[in-house]
């Protein structure tokens, strides 16, 4: 073979004009070094064929083949073919040609094609012997294709870390010939196979091209090379199988299982698998389910639901191998629209494989998966779910759950519900139920009955207290109570608690946990039908009070648990109770976290593990507005959280008006407001940029202090500039302009700030002026003094902390309320406002807003109307994210 005349005539690149197009394409291939020479052969002096791998841009492996021959004249003829669909004269032969250009791809061929040693005498006298005997031509009938899957023995290179053996599953494409005793590769390029028998040498002319047809088939799926697919791993196997690239070895045989296999039969190929291969399909019937809900050991609130399989005598639970596929992308949507499509799973403790599930049978399990599997956790046997959920689940079509008895009675129970139960109020109720209330008591019962727990979420003044007592009374003259409740409550409010028992059901025995001696009260608990103790001496007193066994548990301004980490909310769930209740006007402030928190108190697992709470309800609520994820939840919270507004019960309120009092700064606050304002916003951009928002929040916090404080008083702000400033437009607003007319109409008037020194401000400037009033802060020792002041009528004005004085005080002889400084969440000045405005208010109650215009304080009334509480969103199907975005935060800090 003249190789440098061959080369020159490469170089020349005359032979382009053949590949049209496909020339461009192809030297772009080979530029990429998308090209590996396979092999080279002399077939003839002067005929040379090269074989080589050509990956295009889709990364699409293809066998390629060119053959250059010398014709008359010198001139180079070229004849190509491929595995490709074109099959010839392809952009995958004209790589391998400007390839074959390079000097150095030159040299390789040119070693490889080398004249092999001669053969030992033994094998030369055995050709001699062979080419002797006579030649019988075999008519070659149409060759069938047999695709054979097994695995192979390899390891990893002696310098790799580790030596373990591998057993990697391959593909090697066959094909027989009628009247040919043996399958033979369809890797070679000899289109003649002989072997001997009957003293004769049987001939059989291949059918080439149309194995080469075949064997596009099999590689256009992916299968290719097996030292491409697996490079650097050691075999004593030949090399000529196919394979997939390490890593994808699941989908690839996965999808071939469900869909590829079949494909290949229809153009008549016969697909073989050794009993080791794995990969193959397991059809599940009903004798195969292995599933169950059991009870936790020591704990009656939990069941362990076990979701499994067995097959040849072994037990697979299946919930970590769907938990990984919710993990990788499969939804519930995408299931419930192909309900007939079976879906294939990798079983890797049965080797390796694959069961199928129809998706209505998948269904309900996947559903369950979605809501109750924590993403990225480690993976388990079993999945830990409430009661509720429970009996629910008994109830999935689809699901065939074993279960105890007493769930299978609560989902027919639950099944067979259709309203809540007619209650008559207990006997020894000093009090008259309103429909709403009388409605409340019957849901208490519900949830006893049932053996259920829930928030009662009513709005603030809408009688939750008188609502639960009715209910512990209701348990303790129909003798269910043969143990105490337990009410837990904040510490101002332990004493009220008290009181209203003793006003609302004289007959209730109640004991108070409180102050240094209480403990003493311990041994004379179960004396009692119920006790009453703070949250803090909760976890001071959990070790005692844990060992007692309690009727129910209330938490009352249950939000106190809202965070789940809290000591106080590990404390609650220590306690050993047969129901237990939520009372809270907010059963969140901030985010549907807190909301969880509270059901991992009443119910564990009931809204899934945390993780999957935020990546299935939290998240697309809160920060995508996703309707589809809050329908879920609010369905979900139906039965067990029971809230009712003020709005619903409006004819037992009087007419509630609220006022926006727009207040002017002056030249030098407006000045001193700007200031800071352009300080700190530059600081805050700095941060975010720096940080993020969420890490910035504690200077975007004190950056939107700074400015409140300047909007409610400048002496509020600790620097040098705003000493400077001595008068507040909105302070003189109140005391000149708004309190003396107020007064003077008769006005019973509440002020809520949530800065305790604006509080002293204007409790030094009501003295100068000589206007009666009374003060509670967080530091106020006696906190029913001033109340009752309050309520008798002494004092006109009443200067409340918001923190410490907008929950858990009754102030009906109030008439108006001034928030003196608004916050963005609208729930907590609606917990404020409710204190006058509530069941006991006779009178129309006026709710004035003191804004300073165009600050900061205009633009969180503002966001307030955007920011509804996610509660209400959730019941009302509108809701909105609640936590201070980057672009709230541009917001506040905008200029004047």
């Amino acid at each position: 073979m003249d190789f440098p005349t061959v080369w020159q005539q490469l170089l020349s690149r005359e032979w382009m004009w053949t590949f049209g197009r496909n020339a461009m394409e192809g030297a772009q291939l080979a530029k990429q070094g998308r090209v590996k020479v396979r092999a080279a052969e002399l077939l003839g002096e002067q005929e040379l064929e090269i074989t080589a791998f050509v990956t295009d841009n889709r990364l699409t492996q293809f066998e390629t083949t060119v053959t250059l021959q010398f014709k008359d004249a010198r001139r180079l003829s070229i004849m190509s073919r491929c595995l490709c669909p074109a099959g010839a004269y392809c952009k995958h032969a004209a790589a391998l040609l400007v390839q074959a250009t390079d000097r150095k791809l030159q040299d390789e061929i040119e070693e490889r094609v080398t004249a092999p040693p001669p053969p030992p005498p033994v094998a030369k006298a055995a050709a001699i012997a062979k080419a002797k005997l006579p030649v019988h031509l075999l008519e070659a009938g149409r060759p069938e294709p047999v695709l054979v899957l097994r695995r192979i023995d390899a390891s990893l290179p002696k310098d790799a870390k580790s030596s373990k053996l591998l057993r990697l599953p391959v593909a090697d494409p066959m094909v027989t010939y009628p009247g040919c005793p043996e399958r033979l590769l369809l890797t070679v390029r000899s289109s003649q196979h002989e072997w001997e028998a009957d003293g004769k040498l049987q001939r059989l002319e291949r059918d080439l091209e149309l194995e080469r047809s075949f064997l596009r088939d099999v590689m256009l799926l992916g299968l290719i090379p097996f030292m491409e697919a697996h490079p650097g791993v050691v075999t004593s196997a030949p090399l000529n199988h196919l394979a997939v690239s390490q890593g994808y070895e699941l989908e690839f045989w996965k999808g071939f299982r469900q869909e590829e296999s079949k494909h290949l039969q229809q153009r008549g190929w016969r697909i073989e698998s050794s009993s080791d291969f794995g990969y193959d399909v397991v059809e599940l019937h009903e004798h195969h389910w292995v599933t169950g809900l059991r009870p936790e050991p020591g704990n009656g609130l939990v069941y362990s639901l076990e979701m499994g399989v067995e097959i040849d005598g072994k037990r697979v639970s299946l919930i970590p191998i769907l938990a990984e596929a919710v993990q990788k992308g499969l939804t519930v949507q995408e299931v419930s629209e192909n309900p007939d499509t079976p879906f294939l799973f990798l079983v890797p403790e049965l080797g390796d494989r694959l069961i199928s599930l129809p998706g209505k049978r998948l269904l309900p399990i996947l559903s369950v998966l979605h809501e109750l599997f924590t993403p990225g956790a480690k993976k388990k046997d079993k999945i830990k779910v409430d009661r509720l959920r429970a009996a629910q689940l008994g109830r999935e079509q689809g699901m065939a759950l074993q279960m105890p008895t007493e769930i299978a009675k609560l989902g027919e129970k639950l099944a067979n519900f259709t309203s809540l139960p007619v209650v008559t109020p207990p006997n020894g109720l000093q009090a008259t139920l309103r429909p709403y209330q009388l409605e409340g008591l019957g849901w208490l019962q519900f949830l006893r009955e049932y053996g259920l727990h829930g928030i009662l979420a009513d709005d603030m003044g809408l009688g939750k207290t008188l609502q639960t007592i009715a209910h512990l009374l209701t348990e303790v003259e129909a003798g269910r109570a043969d143990r105490p409740s337990l009410i837990l409550a904040p510490t101002s409010v332990i004493r009220n608690w008290v009181a209203e028992a003793k006003k609302f059901a004289p007959a209730m025995k109640v004991l108070i946990l409180h102050g240094e001696n209480r403990k003493e009260r311990f041994p004379f608990i179960k004396n009692y039908h119920v006790v009453v103790t703070s949250y803090p001496l909760l976890i001071r007193d959990i070790e005692r009070l844990q060992k007692f066994e309690w009727h129910v548990v209330v938490l009352d301004e249950a939000h106190g648990i809202k965070n789940a980490r809290a000591k106080a909310a590990q404390a609650a769930r220590a306690l050993n109770a047969r129901h237990r209740l939520c009372l809270t006007g907010t059963p969140m402030e901030n985010h549907l976290g807190e909301l969880w928190s509270l059901f991992h108190f009443l119910m564990p697992g009931y809204l899934g593990e945390q993780d999957a709470f935020k990546a299935y309800f939290r998240n697309p609520i809160e920060k995508k507005q996703d309707p589809t994820a809050q329908q879920r939840l609010t369905a979900r919270l139906q039965p067990v959280l029971l809230r009712r507004t003020k709005d619903a019960v409006a004819k037992d309120l009087p007419p509630k008006t609220e006022l926006i009092n727009a207040v002017e700064l002056d030249k030098a606050q407006a000045d001193l407001y700007e200031t800071i304002r352009a300080t700190v916003d530059k600081r805050v951009r700095e941060a975010i940029a720096d940080q993020g928002i969420e890490k910035s929040q504690l200077i975007v916090l004190d950056a939107l202090l700074k400015l409140r404080q300047v909007c409610c008083h400048p002496s509020l702000l600790k620097t040098e500039s705003a000493k400077k400033v001595e008068t507040s437009a909105k302070t003189e607003y109140l005391m000149d302009e708004m309190l003396p007319e107020l007064i003077e109409e008769g006005r019973r008037i509440l002020i809520f700030s949530q800065f305790t020194s604006m509080l002293d401000i204007l409790e030094r400037m009501l003295k100068e002026r000589g206007i009666r009033y009374v003060k509670l802060t967080g530091s106020t020792e006696d906190r029913m003094k001033p109340v009752e002041q309050f309520q008798n009528g002494d004092m006109p004005v009443f200067l409340i902390s918001l923190k410490a004085g907008g929950v858990g005080i009754t102030l009906t002889a109030a008439d108006t309320v001034i928030h003196y400084d608004p916050w963005w969440n609208p729930a907590i000045e609606a917990q404020a406002t409710d204190r006058a405005y509530r069941i006991g208010q006779k009178k129309p109650v006026f709710v004035h807003k003191l804004i300073c215009q165009g600050t900061i304080e205009e633009r969180i009334v503002e966001m307030q109307r955007r920011k509804s509480a996610l509660i209400n969103g959730l019941l009302t199907g509108n809701t909105d994210a609640s936590r201070l975005t980057q672009e709230d935060v541009r917001e506040l800090l905008a200029p004047l």
